[in-house]
């Protein structure tokens, strides 16, 4: 320290503005290293928002699809019943077309058989 004995007024008061000065330094902001790329808040927040849009744009795509996959196979299963429906129905009619045949072929032999 200063040999303050000798000191006059404006060696005290200059050590005292010096003192006051280097209080002060402590104070003030440090220099900080600044980024590469910057991105603002507004910025980030945008991005997040676009990602939470496109996340639930593609949820609500995906459940589109399922739906109308689901409503797909409705369709073909209803379809496909239709079709052993009328399929049973050919069968039947077959059945029905063919034991008429036999009918009246048994009944004209059966004519024919007594006019011999």
């Amino acid at each position: 320290m200063k040999d303050l004995k000798n000191a006059n007024f404006n060696d005290r008061a200059q050590a005292s503005a010096e003192a006051k000065k280097a209080l002060l330094a402590k104070f003030q902001p440090k220099p900080m290293v600044a980024a590469a790329e910057f991105v603002s808040r507004e910025d980030r927040r945008l991005a997040e928002l676009e990602e939470v849009r496109a996340a639930r744009a593609a949820a609500k795509e995906a459940l589109r699809l399922a739906q109308l996959a689901e409503e797909a196979e409705k369709a073909q299963v209803v379809a496909e019943s239709l079709e052993s429906e009328d399929a049973r129905k050919r069968a039947e009619r077959k059945e029905r077309k063919a034991a008429a045949k036999a009918e009246a072929r048994a009944k004209r032999e059966a004519k024919s058989a007594g006019r011999r």
